[in-house]
C-alpha cells in the first residue's frame, strides 16, 4: 500500500497542494483589495499564450508553453490597466471584456490550427491532468533519498515547487508594504510606497502562480484557489498574518481532501470510475468556504476595512 501511496497518489497530491497555495498567497491580496476577479482573468487568459507557444514551437513542452502563457498574462495585465485608465472603464468591466476576448481567442486557436489533435485541448485546459502527474519509477517510501527515482519526478513537481517558493518569498520582502498599501492605500502613499508598482507587482505574481499551475490543475482549479480559501480565512479572523496562515491551511486542506475524494469518493459510492481531481478540489474548496461563511467567528463583508 506504502509503494502503491507514493507512486500513484504522492505527486499528484503535493503538486495540487503547492499549486493551491501558490494561487492563495496573492489571492489574499486581491480579495482584501477587490480585485478577486484578476485571478479569474488570468487563468483564462494564459490559453492563447499556451497555444501560441504550441504553435511557435511546435512541442508541448513545458518551456515554450510557459512562456507563451507568461506573455499573455502580462499582456492581460497591461490591456487592462490601458482599458481601465484611458477608456474610464470600472475594473470589473475591463477585466471582464479582456479576459474573456482572450480565452475565446484562445479556443479559436485551439479549434482552427489543429492543437487540439494533441492533446491540448479545452477540457486539458478547464480540468488540467493531475491524475497523470504520477512518479512511475518510485518504489516506496525510500525513493524519496534515491537520487536515481528522484531524477524521474514529474517536471511539474520542482516547476510548482519553485513558483510557491518564489511568491512567499516576495510576499515576506514586501509584507510591509502590501499590508499598507491594502488597508489604507492613501497612507500609503504619503509614506512614499510605490502603490501603482506594487499593485502591478501583485498581479503578476498572481500570473506567476496561474501559469506554473495552468498546465497541471486546469483554469477551474486555479480560480477557486485564488478565491475560496482567502475568502473563507477572511471569514476567521480579522489578523492579516493569521489570514494568510488559514487561507494556506484550507488550500492544502482543499488539495489534499478533494484527491482522495475524487479517486475513493465514487467506489464508497458504488460507482466505478475516478471523477476529476481538480474538479473535486475545487468543490471541496467552495464546502470550506460555505462553512466559513456560516460558522466562522468574523463574519464580515469581504475586503472591508480593517
Amino acid at each position: 500500500m506504502g509503494a502503491e501511496f507514493v507512486q500513484f497518489s504522492l505527486t499528484p497530491m503535493l503538486i495540487g497542494t503547492l499549486a493551491a497555495m501558490a494561487c492563495a498567497l496573492p489571492g489574499n491580496f486581491l480579495i482584501l483589495r477587490r480585485q478577486a476577479l484578476i485571478g479569474d482573468a488570468i487563468s483564462h487568459v494564459v490559453l492563447p499564450g499556451i497555444v501560441v507557444g504550441f504553435l511557435v514551437s511546435g512541442s508541448i513542452a513545458a518551456g515554450p508553453m510557459g512562456l507563451g502563457a507568461a506573455g499573455a498574462a502580462i499582456v492581460a495585465v497591461v490591456l487592462i490597466e490601458a482599458i481601465r485608465r484611458y477608456g474610464r472603464v470600472e475594473p470589473g468591466a475591463a477585466m471582464g471584456v479582456v479576459f474573456t476576448t482572450m480565452f475565446a481567442a484562445g479556443v479559436l486557436l485551439l479549434e482552427q490550427t489543429g492543437s487540439a489533435q494533441v492533446h491540448l485541448d479545452v477540457e486539458h485546459a478547464l480540468m488540467g491532468n493531475l491524475e497523470q502527474l504520477i512518479w512511475l519509477r518510485a518504489s516506496g517510501w525510500q525513493s524519496l533519498t534515491d537520487p536515481s527515482a528522484l531524477a524521474a519526478l514529474p517536471p511539474e513537481l520542482p516547476r510548482m515547487a519553485l513558483a510557491c517558493a518564489v511568491i512567499a518569498a516576495l510576499v515576506a520582502l514586501f509584507w510591509r508594504w502590501l499590508k499598507i498599501a491594502t488597508f489604507d492605500e492613501g497612507f500609503a502613499q504619503s509614506l512614499g510606497i510605490p502603490t501603482s508598482a506594487l499593485g502591478f507587482g501583485l498581479v503578476i505574481a498572481a500570473a506567476l502562480a496561474a501559469v506554473a499551475a495552468f498546465q497541471a490543475v486546469g483554469s477551474i482549479l486555479v480560480i477557486a484557489m485564488f478565491i475560496c480559501p482567502p475568502a473563507a480565512a477572511r471569514l476567521m479572523t480579522n489578523h492579516l498574518a493569521a489570514q494568510i496562515w488559514w487561507s494556506l491551511l484550507f488550500a492544502a486542506l482543499s488539495a489534499i481532501l478533494g484527491y482522495v475524494l475524487a479517486g475513493y469518493g465514487p467506489l464508497w459510492l458504488g460507482a466505478q470510475n475516478a471523477i476529476s481531481a481538480a474538479g473535486m478540489i475545487a468543490v471541496v474548496s467552495g464546502v470550506i468556504l460555505a462553512l466559513a461563511a456560516l460558522f466562522g467567528p468574523h463574519l464580515r463583508p469581504l475586503g472591508g476595512a480593517r
